[in-house]
C-alpha cells in the first residue's frame, strides 16, 4: 500500500497543469498489455468474485452434463450459440449447480454474456479483461430453482458473448459450460454448507402432502406454507425475445417498452416474476448521469474552447451523452398496469472507471449478476380468466441501452384444474424530487425518489384457503457534485428496498411471513489532469457495497458485502497506458445454520491477502 500511495502522490506532483479543462464522466477503458510495476507473470492468472461458495462446492456429483464448448471470437452480430439440452439418464437429483469456466489470452473488451434455457435465463454474466499472459475464471451458479425446466428433454440451451477480433483485440473468449446434478439424500454426498431442511423450518409437515385434496397444506393454528414457499416452480414462463440478437430485450429510451402475451395456467396458485437487467452504453454509469441541461452547458463550452484534435478532449466528447440525470427504474407491467419494480444494483464492469482496480477481484456482481423477484400471487385475480395478458417491461428515465428480460415462475395445483383468486386491494404511491443548481462547469444535482406498494389477494385452491399481502419500500437517493471546473467529481447513492409478504389462512392467522431489507451504498470520486501527448490521467476511488437481511419463516440470515478501491491510471484513447491501483473487500454471510467469511487485499494485480473462514465465531 505505501508503494501505491507514493506513486499516487509522484503523479499529482509530476503531470503538467494546464489552463483549460474538462468534465469527466465515468467511462470505460481496455488495459493495454503492460506489467505492472515490471512483474513478470509467465502463466495464465485466475480472476474471482468473491462470494459465499455453493453447498456441494467439493462434493461429488451424482451426473455431470459438459454441454457446451465455444470459443467466441468474431460473434459480433450473429445469433446466440446453441446447442440442445437433455437431462442425464437414469439420475437421481434434488439440486442442479451451473458452472461456467472461461479464459482470454490477449488485449479485449470485457463483454455482457447470458445463457438461457428453453428461452428462460439462468445466469447474466460479464467476462474480465484479459492480459496478454493470459487470465482464466470459473462461475458456479446454483441453478434448482429452475428444476422444472431442467427436467425437461430437448429445450434449446443459448448463449450469447457479443465479442470482436482484429489486430488491436486479439482476444478470444474460451467458455466450457457444465451442469452438476446433486441428491441430497445419497449417503456418499456430502454438502460443504448446510441445506434448508424441513427440520430446519418451524414445522415438520413433508411437501408429499402438498397436492393432497383431503388433506390441506395450510393449517389455520401454524404455519406449514414454509416448505412449499422455498419449493421451486412448476412452470417457468419466458418474458424475453425471440429473434436473433439474443433473448434479451433491448431497451433504448424511456419509452420503449417490450411486451410479451402469457397465458396463464387457471390452476396457478402462486407467481413470482424474476427479472434480468444489465445496464451498458451511455447508461453503463447511470447513477452518475447528470442532467441534460448540464450536459447542454458543458457541450457548448467544449464546442468554444476545445481543440478537436487533443485526446483529452476526444474522451469527453464521448461522454457527453451520458445524461438524462441519475434515476432509473426497472418496471414490470401487467396491462399496462405498475405490478413490480426494482432499482438495480450497481454492477461495474471489469473495464469500468479504472480496469487496474479488478485484477484479479472483480468487482461484486460481474461474475454473476443479481436477479429480482417481485411476488405476483396478490394479481391472480386478474390473471385466472384463460385469457392472454400482456407482460411488459421498461426502464424508467433510461436512455441506450439496457438489456432486460424476465422468468415467470408459477406454482400449480395438481389436486384441481382450476383455482379461484381475487384481489382485495392496492394502494400504490411514489414522488420523485429533482434538485439542480450549477454555474460553469461546477454544481450540484440530487435526486431523491420514495415508491411504496401496498397489494393483497387471495387464492383458493386444494393446498387450503389463503390471503397473500405485500408490500414494498423503497428509497432512492443519488447526489452528483461537480468541483474545479468540472474536472473533479463527487457521486454518492444509496438504495434502501424493504419487501415484505405475509401469507394468512382463511381464518387470519399468519401462515407465513418473509422480510427482506436491502441497501447498496454507493460513492465513488474521480479526478481528471491532463498530461503529455495527447494523454490524461485519472486518479479514483470506489466504495460499493450491498448489505442484506433476510427472514423467511423461522430463518434469518444477513449478507454484508463491501468494496473499497483506490488508483490512478494514463490513458489515451480510452487505453490504459500505465497505473496503479489496489483493492479491498469483505464478505459476511450469517444464517441460522452457517457463517461465512472473506477478505480480500489486492494491489496492482496481486493478491497480498485471501482469508476465509466457514465456522461461526461461536463454533468450536
Amino acid at each position: 500500500m505505501q508503494t501505491f500511495f507514493l506513486s499516487l502522490i509522484l503523479l499529482c506532483l509530476t503531470i503538467p497543469l494546464q489552463s483549460r479543462t474538462l468534465p469527466f464522466h465515468q467511462s470505460h477503458f481496455t488495459k493495454r498489455s503492460f506489467h505492472q510495476n515490471d512483474r513478470n507473470v509467465a502463466s495464465p492468472q485466475e480472476y474471482f468474485e468473491v462470494t459465499k461458495p455453493l453447498p456441494f462446492d467439493g462434493a461429488h456429483a451424482t451426473c455431470t452434463l459438459p454441454i457446451l464448448t465455444h470459443n467466441f471470437s468474431n460473434t459480433y452480430g450473429l445469433p446466440p450459440f446453441s446447442v440442445p439440452y437433455f437431462p442425464p439418464l437414469n439420475c437421481i437429483w434434488t439440486h442442479v449447480t451451473l458452472e461456467i469456466q472461461a479464459s482470454c489470452q490477449g488485449e479485449q473488451h470485457d463483454r455482457i454474456a447470458a445463457l438461457w434455457l428453453g428461452g428462460a435465463e439462468l445466469i447474466r454474466t460479464s467476462t474480465a479483461e484479459p492480459t496478454a499472459d493470459g487470465i482464466f475464471w470459473t462461475v458456479r451458479k446454483d441453478v434448482t430453482r429452475y428444476s422444472s425446466l431442467l427436467s425437461q428433454n430437448n429445450l434449446t440451451l443459448s448463449v450469447m458473448l457479443e465479442n470482436i477480433v482484429n489486430e488491436v483485440f486479439t482476444g478470444v473468449y474460451q467458455v466450457n459450460v457444465t451442469f452438476l446434478y446433486y441428491d441430497a439424500n445419497a449417503k456418499n454426498v456430502k454438502p460443504l454448507l448446510a441445506l434448508p431442511s424441513e427440520n430446519y423450518w418451524p414445522s415438520s409437515r413433508k411437501l408429499k402432502s402438498v397436492y393432497n385434496p383431503l388433506e390441506p397444506l395450510v393449517d389455520s393454528e401454524k404455519g406449514s406454507f414454509d416448505l412449499l414457499y422455498e419449493k421451486p416452480a412448476d412452470l417457468i414462463i419466458p418474458i424475453s425475445e425471440v429473434g436473433d440478437e439474443g433473448y434479451w430485450f433491448r431497451i433504448q429510451n424511456e419509452s420503449d417498452i417490450h411486451s410479451r402475451g402469457v397465458r396463464i395456467p387457471q390452476n396457478t396458485y402462486r407467481a413470482v416474476v424474476e427479472i434480468y437487467v444489465s445496464f451498458h452504453g451511455d447508461d453503463e454509469f447511470w447513477y452518475s448521469n447528470p442532467p441534460d441541461s448540464y450536459l447542454k452547458v458543458a457541450n457548448d463550452d467544449e464546442a468554444q474552447h476545445v481543440n478537436p484534435s487533443d485526446s483529452y478532449a476526444n474522451m469527453n466528447k464521448v461522454t457527453m451523452g451520458r445524461g438524462h440525470g441519475a434515476y432509473r427504474e426497472v418496471l414490470v407491467m401487467i396491462d399496462g398496469n405498475l405490478v413490480g419494480s426494482v432499482v438495480p444494483f450497481p454492477v461495474i464492469f471489469t473495464g469500468g472507471i479504472n480496469p487496474l482496480f479488478w485484477e484479479p477481484v472483480v468487482s461484486i456482481g460481474a461474475f454473476d449478476l443479481p436477479s429480482y423477484d417481485a411476488e405476483l400471487t396478490p394479481y391472480l385475480g386478474l390473471l385466472l380468466d384463460g385469457k392472454v395478458h400482456s407482460f411488459s417491461l421498461r426502464v424508467a428515465d433510461g436512455i441506450s441501452f439496457w438489456l432486460v428480460d424476465a422468468n415467470l415462475h408459477l406454482w400449480l395445483d395438481a389436486g384441481s384444474e382450476e383455482v379461484l383468486a381475487g384481489i382485495a386491494f392496492s394502494s400504490p404511491e411514489f414522488s420523485l424530487e429533482r434538485e439542480l443548481k450549477f454555474a460553469g462547469l461546477d454544481g450540484k444535482f440530487q435526486i431523491e425518489a420514495e415508491r411504496e406498494t401496498k397489494i393483497c389477494g387471495w387464492v383458493s385452491s386444494t393446498a387450503g384457503n389463503f390471503t397473500t399481502s405485500v408490500s414494498q419500500k423503497l428509497k432512492f437517493k443519488n447526489s452528483i457534485k461537480f468541483y474545479n471546473n468540472g474536472t473533479r467529481k463527487l457521486v454518492k447513492q444509496k438504495v434502501k428496498d424493504k419487501i415484505e409478504v405475509r401469507i394468512e389462512s382463511g381464518t387470519g392467522h399468519r401462515i407465513l411471513h418473509t422480510k427482506t431489507k436491502r441497501t447498496y451504498p454507493l460513492k465513488i470520486t474521480t479526478e481528471t489532469l491532463p498530461g503529455g501527448n495527447n494523454t490524461y490521467s485519472m486518479i479514483a476511488r470506489v466504495k460499493n457495497s450491498v448489505k442484506e437481511k433476510k427472514t423467511v419463516g423461522g430463518a434469518k440470515s444477513t449478507l454484508q458485502n463491501s468494496q473499497k478501491s483506490s488508483g490512478w491510471m494514463s490513458v489515451k484513447d480510452h487505453e490504459v497506458l500505465s497505473g496503479g491501483a489496489s483493492t479491498e473487500q469483505n464478505y459476511s454471510y450469517e444464517d441460522g445454520l452457517e457463517c461465512y467469511s472473506r477478505v480480500v487485499e489486492a494491489e496492482n494485480g496481486t493478491l497480498l491477502k485471501d482469508a476465509a473462514r466457514i465456522l461461526c465465531a461461536t463454533s468450536s
